[in-house]
Parts: C-alpha cells; structure tokens; sequence
C-alpha cells in the first residue's frame, strides 16, 4: 500500500513553502510544550538505551528533544522537503532524518531490521491520514516496536475541529498559519474518537496507558492566548 499522490503531493508544497523560522508552521511547538511532556508519560514504560523514532517529523523540531532523552534518534517524514528543513535546523546531527512513507510496509520493515526495537513517538499523524491509510500508519508502529519497545501516540480528538472551526471563523477568516493548512488541503482531526484506539488494536497493539491532553500551536486567538487543540495520548506496546 502506499499514499495517494494527492496526499503526497499537498504535504510536499506545505513544506516547500513553509519557512525555516521556528513556530512556521502551525503545530510547531516549542517542545517544552509538546514532547517534553509526552517523554514524561512514555518514560515509565520505555527503555531509553533502544533508540526511538519520530513518526511525522515534519522540520525535526521534536527529533532533536527527543535526542536529548534517547540514545539515538531518528525522524521519518513523507515529505522530501520537511526532511530537508529537518536537516538545515540540526546542522550538528543530533538526530538522523530519513524519507519514508509510513504506509511503506517493506520500508517500515528494512528500517526496523536496521534499527532492532525502538521507541516511537507519533504526534497527531492517524487523524489526518487518508482513512485507507491508518490502519497502514498505526501498523507501522507496531512494526517498529518490535517485543520491547513501547510508543507514544497522540491524536486529536473531534471536539478540536470545532476548536478549529471556530479559528476559522475568527473576524478577518483563518490565521494565515490556519489558512495555509486549509489551502494546501490538510484535513486535520478527521478520525473518529472511537476509530483511534480501534485502528492500534487492529494494528496489533496493546494500549498500556492513555489519557486526555491538548496539542499546543503556535497560532494565536485574538486576545493572545495560546490555541490548544484537544487530543487524547495512548503508550502502546506490541500485543
């Protein structure tokens, strides 16, 4: 199985016209906000000698925290150019980046021989999948944990498309970071609720642990609070 083009397509001109500037992009948030805390809710039941995978990692901003805490670690992305931007904001090389769809099961497959078990980290990458392709993507987790890693998956939930809706519905129409998601055609929090935890156990997954949380952005509402996206976090290991 592999991606449609459409899909490919509208993630390699997101990321050819998003700059290098921290924060460009709307999701990219400072990792005190994002993986800094999932690291702390992953730990308890993740080896930290393993090296650990960065499922989406768009320009790498969360890689390179997640270096901090990992022996090794490794961003994947679909898109060429976000590896790119990945690689310019790490010129010491303290994670690795590599292109590689998710849905690429014998790629999924050579990486995990090449790696042995891993962690990985996967923030809000199956709500906004094509829906043939998550059971693919969550498989492919599944794939790298091999027996004795564990993951740390994160999705959003559907109260943050209204979240979401009413942005858009801000006087003047969406943030310009909200509005190139839109253009582009991203379809964030497209999921179900229900079709998350479905979707990993399909995959062969056990869900260890999981609550409730919220994805920090870097997209603003008019009185200058931070927007915040409801979503739902699970640690998965292999069934």
């Amino acid at each position: 199985m592999s991606v449609s083009e459409r899909y490919r397509q509208a993630w390699e001109s997101y990321w050819r016209n998003t700059s290098d500037v921290p924060g460009d992009a709307i999701w990219d948030a400072d990792p005190s906000l994002s993986a800094a805390p999932h690291l702390d809710l992953l730990a308890p039941h993740a080896d930290p000698s393993l090296p650990i995978v960065d499922l989406g990692c768009g320009n790498g901003t969360q890689t390179r925290h997640l270096a901090t805490r990992f022996e090794r670690a490794l961003g994947i992305d679909l898109s060429r150019a976000a590896v790119e931007h990945a690689r310019r904001a790490d010129p010491a090389g303290v994670a690795e980046y590599q292109q590689l769809s998710l849905t690429d099961a014998a790629g999924m497959r050579e990486l995990s021989r090449r790696l042995g078990d891993a962690n990985v980290y996967m923030r809000a990458v199956i709500h906004q999948s094509d829906a043939p392709d998550r059971r693919a993507v969550a498989e492919a987790v599944a794939t790298l944990l091999g027996r004795r890693g564990r993951g740390f998956v994160a999705e959003l939930t559907a109260e943050s498309k209204a979240v979401l809706g009413e942005l858009a519905a801000s006087p003047g129409g969406p943030p310009p970071k909200l509005r190139r998601v839109l253009d582009h055609g991203l379809r964030p929090a497209d999921a179900a609720d229900k079709e998350i935890p479905e979707v990993l156990a399909e995959a062969g997954l056990e869900i260890l642990a999981e609550g409730p949380t919220a994805l920090a952005q870097t997209e603003q509402w008019p009185d200058g609070s931070r927007v915040e996206l409801p979503a739902r976090w699970f640690v998965v290991s292999r069934a």
